[in-house]
């Protein structure tokens, strides 16, 4: 579980790294360097899903972080918990490609999957 965690991590930092990578290629890097105090946002397609697909991370992975945290603590990080936190990792890998790519109904899908996962982890949490 703990690996699972890390890897969890790991995929914060693509994320970032899409997001930076892509606005740095729609602005250059004399913006990348600067202060960015216009606070602008990205206009380039790319640029934009890939900050939004940041977003959209961002928004489940402290619930993923707090489920592998309790899963450990209560020392029920097997089964359910385990195969959820496979799950919600493999589909948000699978989703930021997705949405890069502006595939729009099976992105839906595959996060929806990734849902599925923090369920199953927050139910062996409970059981």
């Amino acid at each position: 579980m703990a690996a699972l965690g890390v890897a969890g991590v790991v995929l914060l930092l693509v994320h970032i790294a899409a997001q930076v990578v892509s606005v740095t290629l729609e602005r250059g890097s004399a913006w990348n360097a600067g202060p960015r105090d216009e606070g602008s946002a990205p206009t380039g397609r790319i640029a934009g899903r890939a900050e939004r697909a940041l977003r959209n991370f961002q928004e489940t992975f402290p619930a993923f972080v707090l489920l592998v945290a309790m899963l450990m603590v209560l020392q029920r990080a097997d089964g359910i918990g385990l195969l959820g936190g496979l799950v919600w990792l493999a589909a948000r890998v699978v989703y930021l490609p997705l949405y890069l790519a502006g595939v729009p109904h099976l992105r839906t899908l595959v996060w929806l999957v990734s849902l599925a996962g923090l369920m199953l982890m927050a139910v062996r949490a409970v059981y």
